[in-house]
């Protein structure tokens, strides 16, 4: 039940929060570089050029995507 309203809220509010990533999208874009930065410093460098593992890295960023969002949301 309560997943279920969730959804529904989630469809009702889908247009504002797609108008609030088009209003605050520098910001949404700053705090991202940040998290990126953030993720550069975690990886040993070695690692970068030797054994680099698509699915893991991919995973790590869009961690650092969905943080991004959830920054911006709470900072506003």
């Amino acid at each position: 039940m309560r997943r279920r309203f969730r959804d529904s809220m989630f469809r009702l509010a889908r247009k504002d929060i797609i108008d609030f990533i088009d209003d605050h999208e520098e910001e949404i874009m700053r705090v991202f570089r940040q998290e990126m930065y953030r993720l550069d410093r975690q990886i040993p460098e070695e690692n970068l050029y030797i054994d680099i593992r698509v699915v893991e890295l991919g995973e790590e960023i869009l961690k650092a995507a969905l943080q991004t969002v959830k920054r911006v949301m709470m900072e506003i």
